[in-house]
Parts: structure tokens; C-alpha cells; sequence
């Protein structure tokens, strides 16, 4: 496998703006943009939709999916940038099982600006407090050893940028 290819996975709980700051990093980078919620089961959409958490079952095959998204590019040597709550470590494992020079930008938000976040914006299958409140329970944050880590509070264009310096710096 060539690592020649950057990939990068833009990872936080739901309403940290993962899909917005990743479509905005993979313009800056000129990479092709995956958002994981576009791969879904309608089976697990259908279980949030009705405020259900999906477990590590319901996961799997999402996260095996998305896996095989970084082996591809990384296999045609394109950049990618990939939008995934990506919540607990293990699944983050399985991420790197196609890419094993992932590199990680967690969004890292508190549950007031987070729910701020998600009672404004449109319409989204992952909707309400108990649903938020069920990924931050299950969310194993990153150390800085394993992502770079950055406010949600931040615009979208400091994120990127700060991103993207601190990526070359390491």
C-alpha cells in the first residue's frame, strides 16, 4: 500500500461540523470528500431517526465500508478526507486497517455549543438531546499522540488552517 495518499478522517460527535469543516479541508487539499452518513443502513437510519443509539453491531459493516474507502485511495494514490463520529478508538482501528498513516482531526466541542449546534440546523436523521447525549457517553476522545485536537468554536476556515499547519509540522 502507497502512503503517499493523505487521509485524513474529521472526527467529533454529532453537531462538532465534521461533514462541513471535512467537505472545507478536502477543497483545501484538493482531496475527494466521503461523509459517512451517506453510508449508512437505512436500517441504522431508520434506528436514529427514532432516537435509537446504534451499538458496536450496528457499526461494523459502516465502518468496514468506509475502511475500504481509505484502502482505495490510498491504492489509486488520491487524497481523501472521510466525516466520521468515529466515537471510540477500536473504531478508529478499523478505520486505519485501510490507511495505516491515518491522520485524525478531532472536533472537540462542549454538549451546550454541540446541542446550540444541533437545534439550528436543518433537517438531519440524528436529531435531540438523548441522541447527543448517548454519543458523548460512548465517546473515547483521542489524545494528541493519536489526533490533532481543535475547538469547534473556532470558524471553519481556522480550523482548516490550523489543521493543515499542524499536519506538516508533524
Amino acid at each position: 500500500m502507497n502512503d503517499s495518499a493523505r487521509c485524513i478522517l474529521v472526527m467529533g460527535v454529532s453537531g462538532s461540523g465534521k461533514s462541513h469543516i471535512g467537505r472545507e479541508l478536502a477543497t483545501a487539499m484538493d482531496a475527494d470528500f466521503i461523509d459517512a452518513d451517506d453510508h449508512h443502513s437505512p436500517l441504522n437510519v431508520a434506528k436514529m431517526t427514532r432516537g435509537e443509539p446504534l451499538g458496536d453491531e450496528d457499526r461494523k459493516e459502516w465502518l468496514t465500508t468506509l475502511s475500504e474507502f481509505f484502502r482505495h485511495h490510498c491504492l489509486q494514490e488520491r487524497d481523501v478526507v472521510i466525516a466520521c463520529s468515529a466515537l471510540k478508538k477500536r473504531y478508529r482501528d478499523v478505520l486505519r486497517q485501510g490507511a495505516p498513516a491515518l491522520k485524525i482531526l478531532y472536533l472537540r466541542g462542549s454538549r451546550e455549543v454541540l446541542l446550540e449546534r444541533l437545534n439550528t440546523r436543518g433537517a438531519h436523521f440524528f436529531a435531540g438531546e438523548r441522541m447527543l447525549d448517548s454519543q458523548l457517553q460512548t465517546l473515547e476522545p483521542p489524545d494528541d499522540d493519536e489526533a490533532i485536537c481543535l475547538d469547534v468554536r473556532y470558524s471553519p476556515k481556522a480550523i482548516v488552517e490550523r489543521f493543515l499547519v499542524q499536519l506538516t509540522s508533524r
